[in-house]
C-alpha cells in the first residue's frame, strides 16, 4: 500500500486537536496539520471522515483514526526513540492516568458548556443539567489546581508528559471559550501551571486559536 504523510485534521482550538498536535510535535514526527472546521468545512471533512469527529488522523498507509488518546498511542508506537510521554514506575503511571482522566473530563465539559452557550438558544436550556456539568466542570478543576500546587516540576515527573499536556491543554480552553466561568485568579496553581506550559515550543507551535495551522514539527532533544 502506498505510503502517505501522517495528517491531523482538525482547528486548534479544540483541546482534543490540539493534545494530539502537542504530543506528535514532542514526538518528532513530521505531519500535515489541515485545519478544517467542523461547521465552516463541514462538507469537506466528511470526505474524510463522514463521522465527523475532530481530532480526525490520518495515518502512513491512509487508515483514518478518531479519538486522540488512540492517535496520540499510534504515534507513540511511531517514534520508539522520541521522549517518553508517560513515566515507567507504576505509582507515577498511575498519577498520570488520573490526571489525564481529569483533565478529560474537564474537556468534555467545557466543551459542553461551550456549544451550550454558542448553539442553544437561552429559553431552551435544560438549567439543572446545565448546574450539573457545571459543578463537573469545577470539580476538576479544582481537583488540577490542587495537584498543580503540589508539584515539585512537571505533574509526574522532571519532563513533560501527555499529562501535561493534556492538563494545559484543557486549561487553555477553558481560558479561550469560558473564561468568565474559570477565572484563572480562582486556580492560581493550574493558572501558572499553564502559563508555563505554553511557553514551551510545542505549545507555541501549536497555538490555542481557531483557524490557525500548525508550524513546522519541532524536533525536541
Amino acid at each position: 500500500m502506498e505510503r502517505v504523510e501522517l495528517q491531523l485534521i482538525g482547528m486548534l482550538d479544540s483541546p482534543y486537536v490540539r493534545r494530539v498536535a502537542i504530543a506528535l510535535l514532542r514526538l518528532g514526527l513530521p505531519f500535515e496539520h489541515r485545519p478544517l472546521s467542523l461547521f465552516r468545512h463541514i462538507d469537506e471533512f466528511r470526505k474524510i471522515n463522514p463521522l465527523l469527529k475532530a481530532p480526525t488522523f490520518i495515518a502512513y498507509d491512509g487508515t483514518v483514526l478518531v479519538e486522540s488518546t488512540l492517535i496520540i498511542d499510534y504515534a507513540v508506537s511511531l517514534a520508539p526513540s522520541a521522549p517518553r510521554l508517560a513515566p515507567s514506575a507504576s505509582a507515577a503511571r498511575l498519577k498520570a492516568y488520573r490526571l489525564t482522566g481529569l483533565a478529560l473530563t474537564v474537556n468534555e465539559k467545557a466543551v459542553q458548556v461551550h456549544y451550550e452557550n454558542q448553539l442553544r438558544p437561552p429559553e431552551k436550556r435544560h438549567e439543572p443539567w446545565l448546574a450539573r456539568v457545571h459543578g463537573q466542570l469545577a470539580a476538576g478543576l479544582e481537583a488540577l489546581d490542587r495537584a498543580a500546587a503540589g508539584a515539585q516540576n512537571w505533574l509526574v515527573d522532571e519532563n513533560l508528559m501527555l499529562a501535561d499536556i493534556t492538563v494545559a491543554t484543557a486549561f487553555a480552553f477553558t481560558q479561550l471559550y469560558l473564561s468568565d466561568l474559570v477565572p484563572a485568579a480562582q486556580y492560581r496553581a493550574l493558572a501558572a501551571f499553564w502559563r508555563r506550559a505554553e511557553t514551551l515550543p510545542e505549545f507555541r507551535a501549536a497555538p490555542c486559536e481557531d483557524g490557525v495551522k500548525v508550524a513546522a514539527p519541532v524536533m525536541t532533544a
